[in-house]
Formats: C-alpha cells, sequence, structure tokens
C-alpha cells in the first residue's frame, strides 16, 4: 500500500544515533505509525475522486440509455455490455475446447494411422477468430507498425535536431504528410503491398502488413517532431565541453544529445503509440483486416439484437487498451529515466 512520509516522520528517524535496540524499534514504530495515518487522506486524495467521476458516468449511462431508441432497440446500459462482456468470454472459452477437441481427434487418428503404416495428418484448427484473438492481432499489428515508426522517426528526428539544413529539408515534407488521414494512406497502401507481396505462402500476411504500415505512416510524426525539439535543445554549454574533448560524432550523440533528448522521445512515442491505436481500428474497419475494428464492423453489419451492446463492449476493450498502452510507456519512460539518473 503506497504512503506518503511527511516532514514529522523524517525529523523522527534523523536523531537515531546511539545504538540502541529500543529507541530504534520505537522510532520505526512512530514513523509507520504516522504514515499509516496519512495514508487513507492520500487515497481519497487521489482514489476517491476518478472513483466517484466513474461512477457517475455509469450512473447517467443506465439512467439515459433506456430513454434512447435505435434500429437495434434502446440502448444498452452497463449492465447489457457486461453481459456481452461474459458472452465473448464464453465464446472465446467454447472455441478453446472446440481446438482442444479437434486435435485430440486428430491425434487419435493419427495413432491409427501409424499403425497401419499411412501418412500422418496434420491439420490446423481452422474455426472462426474469437474476441480474444482479435485483440491480440491488434496488439501485434500496432506493435510492429509502432516500431517500425520509431526505428524510423527517432534517426531523422536526431538529424534534423543537429542539422539545420537537414532540417530545412525534411521539415516542408512533415508538414505535408503529417496532417494526412489514414484512409487516405490506406488505398495506397494496400495497393503497393499487394503488387509487392506476390508470394502465396508469405511470412506475414498481407493484411496484417498492410494495417502495421497504415500505422506507421501515420504514427511516426509526433516521435519525429519531438526528438527533434529534444535533440535542438541540449544545453549549449554540454556541446561546448565536448568540443574541448574533441569527441567523436557518435560519443557525442551518445553521452550528451541522447540523454538530453530523452524525456522529448519518449513524450514523442506516448503520443505516436495512442494515435497508432487510434489510426489502427479505423484501418481494420475501413479495409477488413483482422482485429477490432473488423470484429466492430461485423457487429455493425451483423445487426443482432446483442450487436449494439457487444459494439459498445469493444469501445470500452478499446479504449481500455489505450490507456494501459499509455501507461506502459510511461513506466517505460520512468524506467530508462531511472536508469540513466544511476550512471
Amino acid at each position: 500500500m503506497s504512503t506518503i512520509v511527511t516532514d514529522e516522520v523524517l525529523e523522527a528517524e534523523e536523531p537515531v544515533v546511539e545504538d540502541d535496540e529500543g529507541d530504534d524499534a520505537e522510532v520505526a514504530s512512530s514513523s509507520v505509525r504516522r504514515s499509516i495515518s496519512v495514508s487513507p487522506k492520500w487515497f481519497a486524495a487521489n482514489l476517491l475522486p476518478p472513483a466517484l467521476g466513474i461512477g457517475a458516468f455509469l450512473l447517467l449511462w443506465a439512467l439515459l440509455a433506456p430513454r434512447v431508441n435505435t434500429s437495434l432497440g434502446a440502448l444498452p446500459g452497463p449492465a447489457e455490455v457486461l453481459d456481452a462482456g461474459r458472452e465473448l468470454w464464453n465464446e472465446y472459452r467454447a472455441s478453446q475446447a472446440d481446438e482442444a477437441a479437434f486435435y485430440a481427434a486428430q491425434e487419435v487418428r493419427n495413432v491409427d494411422l501409424a499403425a497401419a503404416g499411412q501418412p500422418l495428418q496434420d491439420f490446423q484448427f481452422s474455426g472462426p477468430p474469437t474476441f480474444l484473438d482479435q485483440i491480440w492481432t491488434s496488439l501485434r499489428t500496432v506493435a510492429l507498425g509502432f516500431g517500425i515508426g520509431v526505428v524510423v522517426a527517432v534517426p531523422l528526428g536526431l538529424l534534423s535536431g543537429l542539422s539545420v539544413l537537414f532540417k530545412r529539408a525534411i521539415n516542408p515534407l512533415v508538414q505535408i504528410f503529417k496532417p494526412v488521414s489514414p484512409l487516405a494512406w490506406l488505398p495506397i497502401v494496400t495497393m503497393v503491398i499487394s503488387a509487392t507481396v506476390t508470394s502465396s505462402d508469405p511470412l506475414l500476411p498481407k493484411s496484417f502488413i498492410i494495417s502495421a504500415l497504415v500505422v506507421t505512416l501515420n504514427s511516426l510524426w509526433p516521435t519525429l517532431i519531438n526528438t527533434a525539439v529534444g535533440a535542438a535543445s541540449v544545453d549549449p554549454d554540454l556541446l561546448n565541453v565536448a568540443e574541448v574533448l574533441r569527441l567523436g560524432w557518435w560519443t557525442r550523440l551518445r553521452k550528451i544529445v541522447l540523454p538530453s533528448a530523452l524525456p522529448y522521445i519518449f513524450t514523442g512515442m506516448r503520443l505516436s503509440l495512442g494515435v497508432g491505436w487510434m489510426v489502427l481500428i479505423a484501418a481494420e474497419m475501413l479495409a477488413q483486416n483482422p482485429g477490432l475494428g473488423k470484429f466492430v464492423w461485423d457487429e455493425f453489419q451483423n445487426g443482432s439484437s446483442r450487436s449494439l451492446s457487444r459494439i459498445m463492449f469493444a469501445v470500452v476493450v478499446i479504449g481500455v487498451i489505450g490507456f494501459l498502452l499509455d501507461r506502459l510507456m510511461g513506466l517505460a519512460e520512468s524506467y530508462v529515466g531511472r536508469k540513466r539518473l544511476a550512471r
């Protein structure tokens, strides 16, 4: 449990200079009591407001949802959306059971075939993807697209921040391509990948590559711009010291520029990851590529009585995943920052 250590606790810990176990224990006990007494205030200040906000939102949702009528009936409330989530989980469990039964039956057949000296079967289960399968597909796609974007954006951003001429050369391209919608990139990427990947059994599915590249083209700009700003904001005194020490270009970049620009780079990466996640859902919906976007579109086209609640549950899951991805990137930034300060 998180606690807040007050000045009083610190003052109680400092005077311990005598080698007396009893006094040490008394001071430690006093510190624990005071820190614990502060903990409820901390939780009330940090956890109570968001809990109240979420509770108020759920209450308004539950009250207003029945008043909104759609072509598929009344708008689902929180309870109906939660039921849809349970239904999707049950479908996943049923699919897992079917897959296990399929491979078990194939194993039994292979035993008989092996006894008869015939070739063994090696069929793959081909059931429809479940909701969790779509989540995993979207996560892998955004990871690939975001990774490619970082690999491209960080070096270009560093060069742009360190070289005025390179910045002037690349800035018009950044300003032109940065506002382009992912829906405009999608047909271009689709045609290029379809013409390039001609193998009947490619290493990665074409739809996967298309979605990942659309994510890359729309998510690399925040990282590129923030990296350029960070590289250009390095303290001139540090660069002067590097000149005096006659450090090489690579050493200067690794020892001075990168550590100074790291907070900017991570800020750009967090923005890029958020943009990439949003772009991916839109690309999957439009191109009908596997993933959460396709799941939402298929449910919309299905038009059953449960489709709306399943769509709304998917929307909640998309938002939660986006939040968790941002938190994950924040933890990575904190970890790298601590490692940098420890050196």
